[in-house]
């Protein structure tokens, strides 16, 4: 959201994190972290629904708002429901990441290829069908999306049975218009799933590498780092290290940021082994929690959570009004919002932020626990669902999976 759809007053957004390298330790600092950083999907979004939890971010998928559901045959769009939608987010004061594709049936030159969100939605359109999409939308709200992303899951053959070529010449494309009608949008690249590896390996570098050829036409690199029903925030990092691996190998360029535009944890797959996890109240507001952390710790310049009441039966950690999980987001918003940070990477990672004056600092683990050393000046610790507690300054704490923000009473 930059200025208002209509009447309705809006603000700029913008991440400034900068990942820098440390003797050592793996270090990141920058600052400061912007509220879009913090992202939600919202699929009532159109209807009004608004999240409890603060956030900045929303990105306009599974909303009822996709190119076939707006353009519902060549040249006719139903506007309403992508109106509401965008009035709704700039009401709320939160950016809008829209994602252009998918491929309507009347635009799918083979309509059996994809069923969601509609027939042939996972088809390669003419490139004119294409352009004609992107330039009525980008015209239509141009003052009002700040981001548009190309595509959903280009790496599966549910959302897209193309070649990487295909997406990369879509991109392309799609750029040169979003430039030409607002010159500021930030235009993110298809997602790629990275769980089923064999489905990234295939296609992501190869997107990359067609990028490339055609001069980077993308602000950022998107990826869905969700890991295995059974997997935690340490599996998503892992991921988060090899999409970074495969951008360094492809020669990305250090301007284009990564973000990661749809997480969750406990969801199916990705073999028949991996069954549906229900994840407990404490351990999802940690994963929340660590989640957000890890964006700052591993140079992730935004995370959309999956989603805003989104199906339990889908999510192993579902985001809903007084849920463990909406408390947690709050609260490392809370944390992080408008901070400078300094984080490490070790046994206990930590995350600096405050000044002298108000001390703060974030511990959690990765994988098992650790010692930490209470630092000076510290009276007060709190876990990310705001249970808090003296803190005496020198004194060594066991830190487990659930962050610990340590700090003084006006800090938070």
């Amino acid at each position: 959201m930059r200025r208002a759809l209509a009447s309705l007053a809006a603000a700029a957004i913008a991440f400034t994190g900068i990942a820098l390298a440390a003797p050592g330790a793996q270090a990141a600092q920058g600052g400061p972290l912007s509220s879009s950083t913090f992202g939600m999907q919202v699929p009532g979004i159109a209807n009004g629904v608004v999240p409890t939890s603060k956030y900045g971010s929303v990105r306009l998928w599974d909303a009822g708002v996709a190119w076939g559901q707006v353009e519902q045959s060549r040249g006719q769009f139903w506007w309403d429901g992508l109106d509401h939608a965008i009035q709704s987010a700039n009401a709320q004061k939160v950016s809008i990441l829209y994602v252009l594709g998918s491929t309507p049936t009347w635009a799918a030159t083979n309509a059996k290829q994809g069923t969601y969100p509609y027939p042939g939605a996972a088809s390669m359109p003419s490139m004119q069908d294409w352009t004609d999409w992107v330039t009525a939308v980008t015209k239509r709200y141009a003052n009002s999306i700040e981001s548009y992303q190309i595509w959903n899951e280009a790496n599966l053959q549910t959302f897209w049975m193309g070649t990487p070529a295909q997406m990369a010449q879509l991109t392309a494309a799609a750029a040169q218009i979003i430039k030409q009608n607002d010159p500021t949008a930030r235009i993110v690249a298809a997602s790629s799933t990275v769980r089923l590896q064999s489905a990234y390996k295939k296609f992501f570098p190869a997107y990359l590498n067609e990028l490339a050829k055609l001069g980077w036409p993308i602000t950022d690199v998107s990826a869905h780092f969700y890991p295995a029903s059974t997997g935690t925030p340490a599996t998503r990092a892992t991921y988060v290290t090899q999409v970074q691996t495969d951008m360094r190998k492809a020669g990305v360029p250090a301007t284009i940021g990564l973000w990661d535009t749809e997480i969750n944890y406990g969801i199916a797959g990705p073999t028949k082994k991996d069954k549906h996890k229900n994840i407990p109240d404490a351990t999802a507001a940690a994963y929340v929690a660590q989640t957000y952390l890890d964006n700052a710790r591993l140079g992730v310049a935004r995370a959309y959570w999956y989603s805003w009441n989104g199906n339990p039966a889908l999510v192993g950690i579902p985001m809903q009004p007084g849920s463990a999980a909406a408390t947690a987001y709050s609260n490392v918003f809370a944390w992080l919002n408008g901070s400078y940070y300094s984080c490490t990477s070790g046994k206990v990672n930590t995350c600096q932020l405050g000044d002298y004056t108000n001390p703060q600092v974030i511990a959690w683990a990765s994988a098992a626990s650790g010692k930490f050393t209470v630092p000076a000046n510290i009276t007060r610790q709190c876990n990310a669902l705001a249970q808090c507690t003296p803190a005496v300054p020198g004194t060594q704490v066991t830190i487990g999976n659930m962050p610990i923000w340590f700090g003084t009473a006006t800090a938070w």
